[in-house]
């Protein structure tokens, strides 16, 4: 991966070790935590347990699970994770997930850095289809996938173990047809 991927207002990096405290305190976050099955960290400890196996993959020379800090792009300021893990290269398939600190939400940053990494996903990488999951009552992220012209393809049932129950999940896709699409019509 080239050092940095940039977009109009922010920095993507891999992650490492010297972002634990920003993870953490991201991971600590009622809000962020509601549609996500990772669940609140009891310590630092924990934090740190959960993000080695993301560093050390990033550390690879061919890495399959980008982990990737969200920056602000003046102020280096941290704004959110976002992850990028790859298939089976056959089948030349990723599946993107994001996290963003509840003091950026509804700016329009998670629609911007998910456009820029399918980006990097058809461009880059040349996958033929990127995926993404979402608990069915996740409407901020439901929007987000559906603003970058990923499909709704599917619903899982009762496969998310959330702190309020277990949660249904909706299955979106964008094959790289439909972001050649996209991408003619914007021009």
């Amino acid at each position: 991966m080239t050092t940095q991927i940039l977009t109009t207002r922010t920095r993507l990096l891999l992650i490492e070790l010297s972002d634990l405290d920003s993870i953490h305190k991201l991971h600590l976050l009622p809000e962020t935590d509601e549609f996500n099955a990772l669940g609140i960290p009891e310590s630092l400890a924990e934090t740190k347990a959960i993000i080695e196996p993301w560093i050390a993959e990033n550390n690879r020379s061919n890495i399959k699970n980008y982990t990737l800090k969200i920056e602000d792009n003046l102020t280096c300021d941290f704004m959110g994770l976002f992850g990028l893990k790859l298939g089976n290269e056959k089948y030349k398939r990723g599946e993107v997930w994001f996290k963003i600190h509840v003091d950026y939400w509804n700016r329009g940053l998670a629609t911007e850095v998910l456009a820029k990494m399918l980006d990097y996903g058809f461009d880059e990488l040349n996958l033929h289809r990127i995926e993404a999951g979402c608990a069915v009552n996740n409407v901020g992220s439901i929007k987000v996938l559906e603003k970058v012209g990923m499909i709704q393809e599917g619903r899982g049932r009762q496969v998310l173990p959330l702190k309020s129950g277990w949660s249904d999940n909706f299955e979106y896709a964008i094959l790289e047809t439909d972001y050649l699409k996209l991408n003619t019509q914007k021009k």
